[in-house]
């Protein structure tokens, strides 16, 4: 068993708000996130960031002339790092960055070669506005960090793959602390269309038009959403928000570029992991990756079943209420997870007889990215 990692600081950007108040209340809200957008002569229902989370990114805009030639992920990653950083009272720049994206800076990527095809040229800084390691970088330079910098893709679990860096950086104590997380901003009508190629976006515009976390729904139901996460992570224990005491991953043989396989045997691999690593403890409540397919929601449903038997946890996911935030998602549900550990209340979803906990010491965070790699993360109440 490992000792056990601080998580000092987490901070986020959101359709949830861009505060730990506000994104608890709204966790208590039955409400979810979702709006119908325009994209060109179709529409379809996204999760953006509230209105007092795009007000920051406005103002951060402004604030520097280089960052209005930035992407909406840039600025989403550098708005919820600096709070972070703030929150968690660092401020020699003596840290270590690793946050990564699944798809970077897509809407800017997209206006630079709809330019090229029109024009036949593309503009002067085309190409480092829009690789994939700007997002740590422009981090890094915002917060004068003189640590390591990493960005990374690993689709959907790429922010807890970012997580499991900052751990392995200071469990070989090559680091002190480590500032980790993902950003992004998916919502285009590129990358809306792709997930309707794919046939997994939903169509039903009722009460709750994501069923993540339903596992008797009939059709496809994901949505996109738009934001950023990180958390600030040390060895000191002593101001802790949530320890990490247990990291598990695997990566499975490739079935399908899309999709894992159907008792999800990367996850049972990495919860197993996890819960070794922890000494085994007994597991409280799981937050779930659950994207709201039917086979995504059911195969990680079927790897929690094989796992823990007769007797799992309490299970739950956010998707429902802010969309697939992709390469965010998973240190969203990571939040998630400190704030029902901090107040002590689970937080089910609309699909589920209403549960509660008797108490929350430990809850695990699942991620997983096309091609079944997956990651689980074990809190502990600090």
């Amino acid at each position: 068993m490992n000792e056990p990692i601080s998580i000092t600081a987490i901070a986020s950007v959101s359709p949830l708000g861009h505060s730990a108040e506000n994104v608890w209340k709204n966790y208590q809200s039955g409400r979810h996130c979702f709006t119908e957008k325009s994209f060109g002569n179709q529409s379809a229902p996204v999760a953006p960031l509230d209105a007092s989370s795009e007000e920051i990114l406005a103002q951060l805009r402004q604030s520097d002339a280089h960052y209005k030639l930035l992407d909406r992920s840039v600025l989403m990653a550098i708005a919820a790092s600096r709070q972070a950083v703030k929150n968690a009272g660092w401020h020699d720049g003596n840290f270590g960055v690793n946050i990564g994206s699944s798809r970077g800076a897509t809407a800017l990527f997209e206006q630079h070669h709809l330019d090229f095809i029109q024009t036949g040229r593309t503009k002067t800084l085309a190409s480092p506005t829009t690789t994939l390691g700007n997002i740590a970088s422009w981090v890094a330079h915002d917060l004068k960090a003189s640590g390591p910098d990493i960005s990374h893709s690993i689709t959907c679990s790429t922010a807890l793959h970012a997580l499991l860096n900052g751990v392995a950086w200071l469990r070989s104590g090559m680091a002190s602390q480590f500032l980790v997380g993902g950003s992004e901003a998916p919502l285009t009508g590129f990358t809306v269309a792709q997930m309707q190629a794919m046939k997994i976006y939903a169509k039903q515009d009722d009460a709750f038009p994501c069923r993540a976390g339903d596992f008797n729904k009939k059709q496809n139901t994901m949505i996109l959403g738009e934001g950023a996460a990180v958390c600030c992570v040390e060895k000191d224990t002593s101001r802790a928000l949530a320890l990490i005491a247990g990291i598990g991953y695997a990566t499975e043989i490739l079935e399908h570029p899309v999709s894992i396989s159907a008792a999800a045997d990367c996850f049972q691999k990495s919860m197993a992991m996890a819960l070794a690593d922890a000494g085994n403890p007994t597991v409280d409540a799981i937050v779930m990756h659950a994207p709201g397919t039917i086979s995504g929601d059911m195969s990680e449903l079927k790897a929690v079943q094989k796992i823990f038997g007769d007797k799992w946890p309490l299970v739950t996911t956010n998707k429902w209420k802010t969309g697939h935030t992709f390469g965010a998602s998973g240190m969203l549900s990571v939040e998630m997870a400190i704030l029902m550990l901090q107040h002590q209340v689970f937080v089910g979803t609309p699909f589920q007889p209403q549960q509660t906990a008797k108490k929350l010491d430990y809850i695990m965070v699942n991620s997983v990215g096309f091609g079944g790699n997956a990651v689980s993360v074990l809190l502990r109440k600090s």
